[in-house]
Protein backbone atom coordinates (compact mmCIF):
# COMPACT_ATOMS: atom_id res chain seq x y z
CA UNK A 1 0.00 0.00 0.00
CA UNK A 2 0.96 3.54 -1.06
CA UNK A 3 0.65 5.92 1.99
CA UNK A 4 -0.97 9.05 1.26
CA UNK A 5 2.32 11.30 2.67
CA UNK A 6 5.39 11.37 2.58
CA UNK A 7 5.95 12.16 6.04
CA UNK A 8 5.43 13.76 9.31
CA UNK A 9 6.92 17.41 10.53
CA UNK A 10 6.34 18.31 13.97
CA UNK A 11 5.06 21.65 14.99
CA UNK A 12 7.29 23.62 16.18
CA UNK A 13 9.76 22.30 13.32
CA UNK A 14 13.12 21.89 14.77
CA UNK A 15 16.48 21.27 12.89
CA UNK A 16 17.03 17.61 13.72
CA UNK A 17 17.16 14.79 11.23
CA UNK A 18 14.52 12.90 10.51
CA UNK A 19 14.16 9.30 10.93
CA UNK A 20 13.41 7.11 8.13
CA UNK A 21 10.55 4.64 7.98
CA UNK A 22 10.24 1.94 5.29
CA UNK A 23 7.16 1.39 3.65
CA UNK A 24 7.00 -2.17 4.95
CA UNK A 25 7.65 -1.27 7.89
CA UNK A 26 4.70 1.63 8.20
CA UNK A 27 2.60 -0.94 6.46
CA UNK A 28 2.97 -3.90 8.75
CA UNK A 29 2.86 -1.48 11.49
CA UNK A 30 -0.88 -0.04 10.12
CA UNK A 31 -2.00 -4.14 9.56
CA UNK A 32 -1.46 -5.45 13.21
CA UNK A 33 -1.67 -2.14 15.35
CA UNK A 34 -4.75 -0.18 13.47
CA UNK A 35 -6.46 -3.17 11.49
CA UNK A 36 -5.82 -5.57 14.31
CA UNK A 37 -4.49 -8.45 12.65
CA UNK A 38 -2.08 -10.79 13.82
CA UNK A 39 1.33 -10.90 12.70
CA UNK A 40 0.16 -14.50 10.63
CA UNK A 41 -2.59 -12.70 9.01
CA UNK A 42 -0.49 -9.76 8.32
CA UNK A 43 2.36 -11.85 6.65
CA UNK A 44 -0.08 -13.39 4.59
CA UNK A 45 -1.35 -10.35 3.47
CA UNK A 46 2.21 -8.99 2.73
CA UNK A 47 3.55 -11.97 1.44
CA UNK A 48 6.12 -12.50 4.12
CA UNK A 49 6.40 -14.60 7.36
CA UNK A 50 5.28 -13.98 10.99
CA UNK A 51 8.97 -13.36 11.88
CA UNK A 52 9.60 -10.73 8.94
CA UNK A 53 6.18 -8.77 10.10
CA UNK A 54 7.96 -8.98 13.55
CA UNK A 55 10.91 -7.56 12.89
CA UNK A 56 9.35 -4.80 10.87
CA UNK A 57 6.62 -3.82 13.71
CA UNK A 58 9.13 -3.70 16.40
CA UNK A 59 11.10 -1.39 14.11
CA UNK A 60 7.91 0.59 13.22
CA UNK A 61 7.29 1.36 17.03
CA UNK A 62 10.89 1.97 18.18
CA UNK A 63 11.21 4.64 15.14
CA UNK A 64 7.89 6.13 15.90
CA UNK A 65 8.65 6.47 19.68
CA UNK A 66 11.79 8.22 18.78
CA UNK A 67 10.30 10.74 16.03
CA UNK A 68 7.76 11.39 18.81
CA UNK A 69 9.56 11.69 21.95
CA UNK A 70 12.81 13.31 20.44
CA UNK A 71 10.61 15.82 18.36
CA UNK A 72 11.88 14.61 15.08
CA UNK A 73 10.32 14.15 11.69
CA UNK A 74 9.38 11.08 10.26
CA UNK A 75 10.19 10.62 6.52
CA UNK A 76 8.70 7.28 4.70
CA UNK A 77 10.98 5.88 2.37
Amino acid sequence: MTPPITGLTPNPARNLAPIFIDVAELEAFRLVDLEGLSQEEAGQRMGVSRGTVWRLIQSARRKTALALTEGRPLQIV
